[in-house]
């Protein structure tokens, strides 16, 4: 089994970053590019990392400093090496990355754009993550192709925050939000075992 890690990106890892960037994607960044990221919201990005500390993934994301009145995030990038997939990687790091857009910065939504033709990453952010298309920008990338502009909303992560930090009487945070996560899975179960009894 690999073993694999979750964390969030330091400056330290930016080169890492890139250099799984350039083996897994056509969309390239020049180092500033990385820097400004993790210099702006180092509680956006996130890495996966194997366990001699290699980076197999990573998540780089922003705030949209335009639109104050609803705060939202959005992805950058994301990327997870070839032999580390399916292994819901890439659903990690987004749900890290989202989270923390709802603790430190209060997002109301989460956006992103993907290839037309990128059939794998349109259904993990739209079977898997919940992300809606908003609009078809036309040669939205340099070689031409099409992007989808793709949309996640986030309230019912910040109700569930809210929500979590009430019952478990934590201050507001990640832990916050990854309690109410558990609280929802323990429930799933329950109904699940209830279900299945049911139909005994």
């Amino acid at each position: 089994a690999k073993m694999v890690s979750i964390r969030a990106c330091t400056v330290d890892d930016l080169l890492n970053m890139q250099h799984c960037n350039l083996l897994c994607l056509p969309e390239n960044y020049m180092m500033k590019y990385y820097l400004y990221h993790g210099l702006t919201w180092p509680q956006l990005s996130y890495i996966a990392e194997d366990n001699k500390g290699k980076v197999v993934g990573y998540v780089m994301a922003k705030m949209d400093e335009e639109n104050e009145t609803e705060p939202h995030g959005h992805i950058t990038s994301l990327a997870v090496k070839r032999s580390y997939r399916r292994l819901g990687l890439a659903k990690k790091l987004m749900d890290q990355a989202a989270a923390a857009m709802v603790t430190d910065f209060r997002a109301h939504y989460c956006s992103l754009h993907v290839r037309r033709s990128n059939r794998a990453a349109f259904n993990l952010y739209n079977k898997t993550l919940g992300f809606e298309i908003t609009e078809i920008e036309t040669k939205y990338y340099a070689d031409g192709e099409d992007a989808y502009a793709m949309r996640r909303v986030l309230k019912t992560a910040l109700e569930e925050v809210k929500e979590s930090e009430r019952r478990h009487e934590r201050p507001k945070g990640l832990s916050a939000l990854e309690a109410s996560y558990k609280d929802v899975a323990i429930m799933k179960d329950v109904e699940e075992t209830a279900v299945a009894a049911g139909d005994a």
